[in-house]
């Protein structure tokens, strides 16, 4: 059984997705799987994958689905997966040549039951970090306390114990393909902390068919999938009274994209809930006059 799993959730990205192979190929070590979760593409990423399998250079699983968005295509990922860790690299993205090699000497230096895994550092392909470093005065902390607590800022590179990630599925609605993936690694917070390692583990590229250049068109495509997401966030014991103050009012907007005027009555936190609806409209109202033509 190998170590780790590289697990590639895509949609018609075979364009790009070679730059992830090349990477990957190059490893320094290889004791790892590659898993794509091919999420209904119609391009001709299964033909490309094929012909990457018979050069037999490294381990590769191949998934194909009906798309249920990234947050599916995670949820396939983890309940597949088998190995004792796993790292989700997007299709156009490309991890550093030791990368691999680094995460499992990490792993198995520091790694225990008492982590959930390991935070590291995700750079542009120029290598500049994205953000800020990790706090080079702690060893552990929790994904949240990093943003919220000690500042850190920019996308952050995760790996994950696999028996955690296969709890907290994310919800798939009908007919959306949006849920915040934080959740899972907010309700995980509550358990353990993650190593930090401010080493550079996977190298982005925000590309313009990119979820998180696309932010508010996916709030009006997917309101049931945010109203979970703001929902749960609420709900977290951790976090400060003005954090659930901007949950609420995004949760009060995407009931409105849906339609739901019972969110007071949803609500986790009814008073904060109640005081957040002025600025919940003027969100909604925001987002209706910003996507019109979705």
């Amino acid at each position: 059984m190998k170590k780790l799993t590289v697990f590639t959730p895509t949609y018609n990205r075979a364009y790009c997705l070679g730059n992830c192979y090349e990477s990957l190929k190059r490893q320094t070590n290889k004791d790892f799987i590659w898993l794509i979760i091919d999420d209904g593409s119609t391009d001709h990423t299964k033909d490309l994958v094929s012909n990457w399998k018979t050069e037999s250079l490294i381990d590769i699983q191949y998934i194909w689905q009906e798309n249920q968005g990234m947050h599916g295509a995670h949820n396939t990922a983890y309940e597949l997966i088998e190995t004792e860790l796993n790292v989700c690299i997007d299709s156009d993205d490309y991890m550093p040549d030791d990368a691999v090699e680094k995460i499992i000497m990490m792993w198995e230096a520091n790694g225990s039951k008492n982590v959930s895994g390991i935070i590291g550092l995700d750079s542009n392909f120029d290598g500049k970090v994205i953000g800020s470093m990790l706090p080079t005065n702690l060893k552990t902390s929790t994904l949240f306390d990093l943003y919220y607590k000690f500042g850190v800022s920019g996308d952050k590179k995760l790996v994950y114990r696999t028996d955690l990630t296969k709890e907290f599925p994310y919800p798939i609605f009908e007919n959306e393909k949006y849920v915040g993936l934080a959740y899972k690694y907010y309700k995980l917070d509550q358990q353990y902390k993650m190593l930090l390692m401010n080493e550079v583990l996977c190298c982005v590229e925000y590309l313009p068919d990119g979820s998180s250049l696309n932010m508010l068109r996916q709030y009006r495509k997917n309101p049931k999938g945010f109203t979970f997401y703001r929902k749960e966030l609420m709900k977290l014991p951790f976090v400060s009274g003005k954090f659930k103050f901007r949950q609420a009012v995004h949760y009060v907007s995407s009931c409105l994209l849906d339609n739901n005027f019972q969110f007071i009555k949803e609500a986790p936190n009814k008073l904060l809930t109640t005081i957040a609806v002025p600025l919940g409209i003027m969100l909604f109202l925001f987002i209706k006059t910003k996507t019109r033509t979705v």
